[in-house]
């Protein structure tokens, strides 16, 4: 009869490679475990990083957004500003510039001397007129300078009355245009000659006291013809184109 002899050897040895397969899977299970949780963290560290990026581009977006809405706002501002400005400006000149015609025309017609005394005025009655008086008398010494009441052209100038009579003396009419026309009468000196253009303010001529007068003085009319019995009030109209008389 055989007897079975059992080895303890072969049983261990599988037991050992048992145990090793074991602990290897385990091993291998682990560290498969960390990657997994490794790639988890990167992952996650990506999207917070990110998120941080996308909210820092859209704040940076916001404050690009507001500074140009600042600066246009600033431009428009400015616009306003510099239109104010010319408008400001522009109602200035105008002002001046309404000041100035105001002037021009104050002075488009003057008186015929200076430093004068008001003496027979128009349409005054007395024996040294066969009618009324028809111009306003300035009480002037001899020798004033006399000048072109208003721009125009010399149609008589001379002695017995330019035409219009002994009365006037040495007389001098200037035509101005529109039916207007001035004299100038009882003169020392005529410094004009017809048919000559004179500004208003010229020197034409030296007041005197020839003709029908009694003392030196000029004899001044506004007239709608360049003859005697066309005068109007020459005050009045002188007061009409801005001169105080």
């Amino acid at each position: 009869m055989f007897e079975r002899v059992t080895s303890r050897f072969p049983r261990t040895s599988a037991t050992r490679t048992r145990a090793a397969v074991l602990a290897a899977g385990l091993g291998t299970s682990v560290v498969l475990g960390a990657g997994v949780a490794a790639a988890v963290d990167t992952t996650a560290a990506s999207g917070a990083a990110g998120a941080v990026q996308a909210q820092a581009a859209a704040q940076s977006k916001a404050a690009e957004a507001q500074a140009k809405a600042v600066q246009a706002q600033a431009a428009k501002a400015e616009k306003a500003a510099e239109a104010k400005k010319a408008a400001a400006a522009k109602a200035v000149q105008a002002k001046k510039a309404a000041k100035a015609a105001a002037k021009k025309k104050a002075a488009s017609w003057i008186d015929p001397v200076k430093s004068y005394k008001l003496s027979a005025s128009f349409a005054q009655n007395g024996g040294m007129w066969a009618h009324k008086h028809s111009g306003q008398d300035y009480a002037v010494p001899t020798g004033t300078p006399v000048m072109a009441a208003h721009g125009g052209t010399v149609v008589k100038a001379g002695g017995n009355g330019a035409g219009d009579g002994p009365a006037y003396g040495n007389a001098i009419v200037i035509k101005h245009g529109n039916k207007t026309y001035s004299q100038y009468a009882h003169l020392s000196q005529v410094n004009v000659k017809v048919g000559q253009v004179v500004k208003t303010g010229q020197k034409i001529a030296l007041s005197g006291n020839t003709g029908n007068s009694s003392g030196p003085h000029l004899h001044f009319e506004i007239r709608t013809t360049p003859n005697y019995g066309s005068a109007v009030n020459p005050v009045t109209f002188l007061k009409s184109k801005g001169v105080t008389v």
